[in-house]
């Protein structure tokens, strides 16, 4: 049952030569093969992922690999290949193969791992469901029926369901850790410039940030010392090291503070969700943690001000994709503001347009100090409302998100109660603190709860550590949909 080891364990299976990578990848190649109705991959490189898989048992043989030689691993399809296609997910890309490997691609090629495919993801990262993919929705494995929550769906959906060891994403918003909270995974959003964004196709450039989705905190280690660091090719990148693996993991919680936000624990979150985030804060209590109370007396204001902020940097990243240079060209255009109108109405689906709509509204004459100005302003009292919390506590609590995954359509037509999805999660981004999503319970459905960790800016390790150290006391980590052991 090799899909059912972590990173680690793969990792001493392919060092004492038990298996091979290739047998490894092409196991994990069948296994996407047989659960292709999940709809979690936009593309497969069998090819180009047994040749990777050859070199790397070559490395092996050779006593020269390193952490994740051998390891197969999939690409949300936000992030720049070579050898295969990247979409974003939308029309406008569809046929786009990128001449370069972004930065995280790379780099954990260079770690040694294999790349079997990029997975499925909302439109250009705009969505908290993964409904809003030109290829289709992808289906939460723990119950069909539900959405794996997005915009990096397709690597939390195939990560939960065992059809890969481990799996990138993007976080704008929370798109790393509510899908992780509803499929049941640990997703880090490291601090804004810890991930090189050189080659991740921008939505919100001061808001992205690129992580790792994986079944443990100590993958999650693995992955984030493989994946982050400076790169002198991105301006935001931040030149500081990444802690190696043990330093991220070893953390004593005795004396630890642990801040509970007021606003997070009220009456709009589940009550099955609330009673599982009580009861990891209790595990964490007798590891040595303290709990205090904090305040986030402006985290309301967090929808708002990034639904104007993203759409606003989102309507200018767009603007790139016009039908001239790459992407998708109209057919029926009759002049070139036809191409330019055509391409773009064509190529772009609905929520995409409504963002770019919003954006370059309150961008525009008359509007940009009513509303983007106001929103700047408002995300420097939001960022400051953390460093006050900081003063009295060293990590902050709470729910991933509200409620457990919701329906497959359930909120498609109702556009405000799907971002107030991201009501615990966009904050983090807004200041460009790090965070994790952890999980911690089940509800009474089965569905997977996640609770929330948000550090220090350049603080990943009391998250990776705190997680950690928590599930070595827990096994949800551990737990596997039914139908996919």
């Amino acid at each position: 049952m090799l899909h059912l080891l972590s990173l680690k364990a793969l990792r001493e299976r392919l060092q004492k030569r038990e298996v091979s990578s290739v047998e490894l990848t092409k196991h994990f190649i069948d296994r996407i093969a047989k659960f292709s109705d999940l709809n979690a991959f936009i593309s497969v490189d069998e090819e180009g992922a047994l040749a990777s898989a050859e070199d790397a048992d070559k490395s092996l043989n050779k006593n020269q690999s390193g952490n994740l030689t051998g390891i197969p691993i999939a690409h949300k399809d936000i992030f720049c290949t070579k050898r295969l296609r990247t979409t974003c997910g939308s029309k406008m890309l569809a046929g786009f193969t990128a001449p370069y490997d972004a930065t995280v691609v790379q780099r954990l090629a260079n770690a040694g791992c294999v790349t079997i495919g990029k997975t499925n993801m909302d439109e250009f990262a705009m969505g908290s469901s993964n409904e809003t993919s030109f290829f289709g929705n992808v289906k939460n494995p723990w119950q069909t029926s539900r959405v794996p929550g997005g915009s990096s769906g397709g690597s939390a959906a195939s990560v939960a369901a065992r059809l890969i060891p481990a799996a990138t994403g993007t976080d704008t918003g929370g798109s790393i850790r509510q899908p992780a909270a509803f499929c049941g995974l640990t997703g880090l959003k490291p601090s804004y410039g810890r991930v090189s964004r050189y080659g991740m196709i921008a939505f919100a450039s001061s808001l992205d940030q690129g992580g790792p989705l994986t079944r443990s905190a100590e993958d999650s280690a693995i992955m984030f010392n493989a994946m982050g660091g400076f790169d002198p090719k991105d301006s935001t990148s931040i030149e500081r090291p990444i802690p190696s693996v043990n330093e991220l993991l070893d953390l004593d919680l005795r004396g630890l503070r642990l801040g509970l936000p007021t606003e997070f624990f009220d009456s709009s979150v589940d009550t099955a969700v609330l009673g599982s985030v009580r009861e990891a804060l209790q595990i964490l209590e007798k590891r040595g943690a303290q709990l205090v109370d904090v305040s986030l007396p402006n985290s309301a204001a967090g929808i708002p001000c990034y639904y104007v902020i993203a759409p606003a940097e989102a309507s200018s990243n767009l603007s790139r994709f016009d039908g001239v240079r790459f992407g998708h060209r109209s057919e029926q255009a009759d002049s070139l503001l036809d191409l330019y109108e055509c391409s773009r109405a064509e190529g772009f689906g609905e929520e995409v347009k409504r963002r770019i709509l919003i954006g370059t509204y309150v961008l525009s004459a008359g509007y940009y100090d009513a509303y983007y100005l106001k929103a700047q302003k408002i995300r420097r009292v939001i960022s400051d409302d953390f460093t006050k919390a900081f003063e009295k506590c060293d990590v902050i609590v709470g729910p991933t998100t509200p409620s457990t995954a919701f329906k497959i359509g359930e909120k498609t037509q109702d556009p405000v109660s799907m971002y107030l999805n991201d009501i615990f999660t966009n904050t983090v981004n807004l200041a460009g603190l790090p965070s994790l999503s952890m999980p911690v319970g089940l509800d009474g459905s089965g569905l997977p709860i996640g609770m929330q960790l948000i550090g220090r800016f350049m603080d990943e390790t009391s998250l990776i550590g705190t997680a950690h150290q928590f599930q070595l006391e827990t096994d949800w980590h551990e737990r596997c949909p039914e139908d996919f052991a």
